[in-house]
């Protein structure tokens, strides 16, 4: 989200999001809003009654020498001041505790919001384009700094009015002591030094906000350095030198728009501020010295001014407990909030954001859900026609008019080069993105007229890029019919069909193990293993209703041995189901009821194997090709011996 050019916007914005930060009490709690408020009201009067009482002990300290006063007239006010500056102590120690606690419940609410905003769509198109992946990325990035989120925001705005009250009370005191203006002086002082800070850290926290794509690439870069995904390429291929340069390079140029503002910011105008604000500030001394020496005010009365002067310009100055906190915290919440705001623009008006069954019940619902026990509708046949996409910023589209039809119950695989549209097609089928003309229909109905999520439920597939998720076996599988969660002997069946049932039975928990490294007790899987669970994941859904089974790549981290074994059982376990198969070894989709073979978004052939080979055209050319690489004719044998 672009800043505001302006100051007034500058402010103005400012405003609005102390607004939103202060609308966050329902999420901190009634209860706990109101007692870090009462503390941070006692914060702020004890100080003043801390000062009266000292300067009320200084006032009679010279009576009682003389012997014109008892001395149980000192003690009272010294013991005032002692129990004042006691309860101070306690109460700071009780707002840092409760501090923390509204901390924690806003930042857990905006945890909860970015969660929602991130899944409120169907589509992950919004995930793709960098301005909201800034917006994300900035919120996420912020509230992972426990002084710099949400809820040290909120905390820091309840805190700022132990300060505040502090400001009044000084100011009142110089009004009593030395009249009206001198206190109309030392106020304006205050707000200009407050003015000055505020300021120059709102302009400094906005020109971190606008190199946020630097700061992204930079965390990407850290990630790399210091995670293990990356860490035997770099090695391998010498490039820990390069990332090392390569991240100062990001890391100086985020940097450097920063050090300038900050520069511009915190120079000449606190030279400014600070010659005004001392002159204001020598004038009040100066009056306080001339009201005294005239008698006009007593030893107390000079005290409590001095106090008072010299509390308030530190009154002026950086709030530790909350400046910091309020203004990062804001823009934390402000990114939050426009990232809402950009996927509320992709959100569906019937599916309103809830991506996914509760976690936390394990509960069907059958009105919503469509996989409760065997299909309820037959497999459907989907239709392509006149289909156009193409990603942002990209020369030319990735499908172009494309025609197609993929006929009910039936297994269609889609070759071609690479670029040539086929994972786009099957995001498009899977309702991830919308075709920017043309349509999609499964039995004549237009997806865009269905619900995005039941169509969702009806579709079971295995993505090149599966996910590995750091959780149980049971749950990797599981996931593909999350509300059947507790299903164990489907699970297991869906393995021993993916070929993975004894390798996870031999684990030490069995399907109950953890899948990562990261966990005491958990263990990783090979790559090829990976792959059997995402395929029995996919297995899983088709127990539970889908209809439609998408494979693309599925064997990619098999070895050949495997390949086949999979290929042989391929028409048992894709029976009566609308089966799209994408794979670059021609050999593994020569069984496939129909080929489309693809090419810059269009179809040029189509047709069974034995046709496509006898017309002798670039299917044919491609087969021979391939084959003539794998020329062992044990590799393929296995796959001619199943009907095709």
């Amino acid at each position: 989200m672009a800043a505001p050019s302006t100051g007034t916007g500058q402010v103005r914005q400012a405003a609005l999001a102390r607004l939103r930060i202060a609308r966050q009490w329902p999420a901190a709690g009634p209860g706990w809003s109101a007692v870090a408020l009462a503390l941070s009201v006692v914060r702020g009067v004890l100080p003043v009654v801390f000062a009266v009482a000292v300067s009320a002990t200084v006032g009679r300290i010279g009576p009682v020498l003389h012997g014109t006063t008892p001395p149980a007239r000192v003690w009272w006010p010294l013991a005032v001041a002692g129990a004042a500056l006691i309860v101070l102590h306690l109460a700071e120690a009780a707002q840092k505790a409760v501090a923390e606690q509204l901390a924690r419940r806003v930042d857990g609410h905006m945890y909860r919001r970015l969660i929602a905003a991130s899944l409120s769509t169907r589509e992950i198109t919004p995930l793709e384009d960098p301005a909201v992946l800034d917006e994300l990325g900035e919120a996420g990035h912020e509230l992972r700094f426990a002084f710099r989120t949400p809820g040290a925001a909120y905390a820091g705005l309840i805190a700022l009015v132990g300060p505040y009250t502090q400001v009044v009370g000084f100011t009142a005191v110089v009004a009593v002591v030395l009249g009206p203006w001198a206190a109309l002086a030392m106020l304006v002082v205050v707000l200009l030094f407050r003015h000055g800070q505020r300021g120059g850290l709102r302009r400094y926290a906005l020109v971190i906000r606008d190199v946020a794509d630097l700061r992204r690439e930079s965390r990407y870069l850290r990630g790399l350095a210091m995670g293990p995904a990356a860490a035997k390429e770099l090695r391998v291929f010498g490039l820990t030198d390069w990332l090392t340069e390569r991240y100062r390079q990001v890391y100086r140029r985020a940097l450097a728009p920063v050090w300038a503002e900050r520069r511009r910011i915190y120079l000449w105008p606190y030279l400014g501020y600070t010659a005004v604000g001392l002159t204001g500030v020598a004038a009040v001394l100066a009056l306080a010295g001339a009201r005294a020496a005239d008698g006009v005010i007593d030893l107390a009365g000079l005290a409590l001014v001095l106090q008072a002067v010299l509390a308030l310009i530190r009154l002026g100055e950086f709030y530790p407990d909350s400046d910091t906190q309020t203004q990062y915290g804001m823009n934390a919440e402000t990114a939050v909030t426009a990232f809402e705001r950009s996927m509320a623009r992709y959100a569906e008006p019937a599916d309103t954001g809830r991506a996914g069954p509760p976690a936390d019940t394990g509960r069907a619902e059958p009105a919503d859900t469509g996989r409760a026990g065997p299909p309820a509708a037959a497999a459907p046949a989907i239709d392509f026609s006149g289909v156009h996409f193409g990603y942002p910023g990209a020369a030319r589209p990735v499908l172009d008019g494309l025609d197609l039809h993929i006929p009910a119950g039936k297994c269609t695989a889609l070759v071609g080069v690479n670029g040539a549209g086929k994972t786009t097609l099957v995001k498009l089928l899977a309702r991830l993105y919308s075709p920017g003309a043309g349509t999609v229909r499964a039995d004549g109905v237009d997806l865009a007229d269905l619900p995005a999520r039941d169509w969702q439920r009806r579709i079971a597939v295995v993505f090149q890029d599966f996910v590995r998720y750091e959780l149980s076996a049971a749950a990797n599988i599981g996931f593909g019919a999350v509300e059947h969660l507790d299903d164990r002997a489907g699970i297991r069946r869906a393995a021993r069909e993916a070929g993975l049932l004894d390798t996870l039975d031999a684990l030490p928990d069995g399907l109950d193990t953890l899948l990562s490294r990261a966990y005491e007790g958990g263990l990783d899987l090979s790559g090829g293993q990976w792959q059997r669970i995402a395929i029995a994941r996919a297995l899983f859904a088709l127990y539970h209703g889908s209809t439609v089974l998408v494979l693309d790549e599925p064997t990619a981290a098999l070895d050949v041995r495997a390949e086949a074994e999979f290929f042989a059982r391929f028409a048992e376990l894709t029976r009566s189901r609308t089966t799209i198969l994408i794979s670059h070894r021609l050999s593994s989709v020569r069984r496939a009821d129909r080929i489309v073979l693809l090419d810059q978004g269009h179809v040029v052939e189509q047709g069974s194997h034995d046709e496509l080979m006898v017309a002798n055209g670039r299917y044919a050319a491609m087969f021979t090709l391939q084959a003539e690489r794998f020329a062992d004719e044990a590799d393929s044998e296995p796959l001619t011996q199943v009907p095709g």
